[in-house]
């Protein structure tokens, strides 16, 4: 499996040491599965660190290590209804042919949760859902 990381999941992981979105960057780093984000989803999630936990700066460069950053390309397609903010996230979890893009934005990327077939393959999903999928 391969896990694109939207910037909240990095934000999280960064800030919250205990919780599932770290669990999930420690997993990868297990080989669990491959980790993916774009350096666009990482200087959003620095700037919000900076911004609210500027103490855990450090942390989130210690989690980018085990992570592939991949830009994204604007010739992709991405959702019809998609937010164009969050289009060269998209684009980017194409790019490097994610089975998941995680997010905690329910806000726009809500709607295209759980679907893969309309999502062009990939599956979006909540760290919650994706730690609780069978298999």
């Amino acid at each position: 499996m391969r896990l694109f990381l939207d910037a909240n999941i990095l934000f999280t992981a960064a800030h919250n040491p205990k919780g599932k979105a770290f669990l999930v960057i420690e997993l990868g780093s297990q080989g669990y599965w491959e980790l993916f984000s774009s350096p666009h989803a990482l200087e959003e999630a620095r700037r919000n660190l900076e911004r609210k936990f500027p103490r855990s700066l450090d942390d989130l460069g210690t989690l980018q290590h085990g992570i592939h950053l991949i830009e994204h390309l604007a010739g992709l397609g991405y959702p019809k209804g998609l937010a164009q903010k969050d289009q060269p996230i998209f684009q980017a979890a194409l790019a490097c042919q994610a089975t998941h893009l995680i997010t905690g934005d329910l806000k726009d990327f809500g709607p295209f949760m759980n679907q893969p077939e309309n999502t062009f393959g990939v599956c979006i999903q909540t760290v919650a859902e994706f730690l609780n999928q069978p298999g």
